[in-house]
């Protein structure tokens, strides 16, 4: 029994070794999530807390509040799109340093919100107290089309693409490919498939958590339909461009998971990219997740129409017809 065991276990060994992707992959992805992340959160100690100051320029403000540690002070001039911006969580707080009085406005039912205000109170009590207009915005409510949306994500990178390669490694693309049916075909189907799935368990799960413990949503569940049918198209040919081509289990599994951790961790899922450095930010908007959340958070939250994100609608869905048309003239037929 011995040396049966031994001999899969060297078999497998020798063909980990020959899968060069594999080994590729293996040894570069935590190198790459490591670098990535010390560029993201290295440097010095980050801040906890994100307040927004309401003036033209940071420096010519003199205020004790100003020198306090571990808080981010993030200029602002309009006051309803910051004051917006407190609701969803993406503000601890908005302060206005005016000659007269200070005033802050703060959701109620943020905890790092509660702990800032408490800071500024210490350094002057008198500051007015303007809580954020209309419903305040509970945590959960701005999470959860965060949790939505990664779970798009992954039923759509990883669904697809291992399903291609199992049939491409157990001879079924081969068969198929004496078959009058084109690739784009193919993976058209392939697409439509999963899109009907994936609505249908984001559709269970929006009804399901909203009968279990609510949430806001002030927007229209129709344009919500439509924004997850769009973004699920955009994740989906993603996923195709990946499995198009590769036979290798590592190899489709490396590639994935290199694209899956940085949108998980920069599209905003589970915190807002407020005040980061500009280059995240501007590598955070290639990410089809991030047009998702940010467009499915403005249709939820702030109630927005069609046309506040079509801009989203127009991004996600020129590069479903990219991927696809990439996937399709890429397309492996046999893993050989």
């Amino acid at each position: 029994m011995i040396r049966r065991l031994l001999a899969i276990w060297h078999a497998r060994n020798l063909e980990f070794l020959r899968d060069r992707g594999a080994r590729v992959f293996s040894l570069l992805l935590p190198l790459a999530l490591v670098v990535g992340m010390s560029f993201v959160f290295g440097g010095p100690e980050r801040a906890i807390f994100k307040v927004a100051v309401l003036t033209d320029d940071l420096a010519s403000v003199r205020h004790p509040f100003m020198t306090e540690r571990f808080v981010d002070f993030v200029p602002v001039d309009d006051l309803a799109a910051a004051s917006r911006k407190v609701a969803r969580h993406q503000f601890d707080l908005l302060i206005d340093f005016a000659p007269r009085a200070t005033r802050y406005w703060v959701n109620e039912d943020s905890p790092k919100g509660y702990v800032a205000e408490r800071l500024l109170l210490q350094s002057e009590p008198a500051a007015q107290r303007q809580p954020v207009s209309g419903q305040a915005i509970r945590y959960v409510d701005w999470l959860f089309p965060g949790i939505l949306g990664m779970n798009m994500m992954f039923n759509c990178l990883f669904g697809v693409g291992y399903v291609v390669l199992r049939y491409r490694k157990n001879g079924f693309l081969k068969r198929l490919n004496a078959t009058p049916v084109s690739a784009f075909e193919f993976l058209a189907a392939q697409v439509l498939s999963r899109l009907a799935l994936i609505l249908a368990v984001t559709t269970i799960l929006y009804v399901g958590v909203g009968l279990a413990i609510g949430f806001h949503s002030a927007g229209n569940p129709a344009l919500l339909l439509l924004l997850a049918a769009a973004g699920s198209l955009a994740l989906i040919a993603l996923g195709l461009t990946i499995a198009a081509r590769f036979s290798s289990d590592e190899l489709v599994g490396g590639i994935l998971n290199t694209l899956t951790w940085p949108m998980m961790l920069l599209s905003g899922v589970w915190f807002s990219l407020e005040g980061s450095p500009d280059w995240i930010r501007y590598v955070a908007q290639v990410f089809p997740l991030t047009h998702i959340l940010d467009a499915a958070r403005a249709v939820m939250i702030d109630g927005a129409g069609a046309a506040a994100i079509a801009p989203h609608l127009a991004y996600l869905a020129v590069t479903t017809l990219a991927f696809l048309a990439f996937g399709a003239w890429s397309f492996k037929w046999r893993s050989d």
